[in-house]
């Protein structure tokens, strides 16, 4: 079964409260869903591919207290290893890439990261 927005139960203030001065504005309504979807450290979804069929996903990683800690990343495209991935950056920014999941879900669209998350994790900037 897919994940939906209203399946998300949002996080308490205790646990939003060490990551808002990381985000402005409309990020912060968001942000309680963020975390909450982060907490559960992992995430099945479809990357869509423009004139193409959508490629299923899990992503896993671990969970972590602090906004500053690192988080480890990996993902799986069409439960096939040779095309596993991994990458790995600030617990932060790892949820503010969940923000666009969370955009995703509540526009009633399969569970999927942006264009930029997957930038980072294919290296193509570096």
């Amino acid at each position: 079964m897919s994940l939906t927005f209203e399946a998300i139960q949002p996080a308490g203030k205790q646990d939003i409260g060490v990551y808002m001065p990381y985000y402005q504005g409309n990020k912060r309504n968001a942000l309680p869903y963020a975390i909450s979807l982060y907490k559960q450290g992992n995430l099945e979804g479809e990357r869509q591919i423009e004139g193409g069929e959508s490629i299923a996903f899990v992503a896993t990683w671990n969970v972590s207290v602090l906004p500053a800690d690192l988080t480890r990343c990996r993902m799986q495209f069409d439960a096939d290893n040779d095309l596993s991935y991994e990458l790995t950056m600030a617990t932060f920014e790892f949820v503010d890439f969940l923000f666009d999941v969370i955009v995703a879900l509540r526009q009633k669209r399969p569970a999927d990261f942006s264009q930029n998350f997957y930038r980072k994790l294919l290296r193509l900037d570096e």
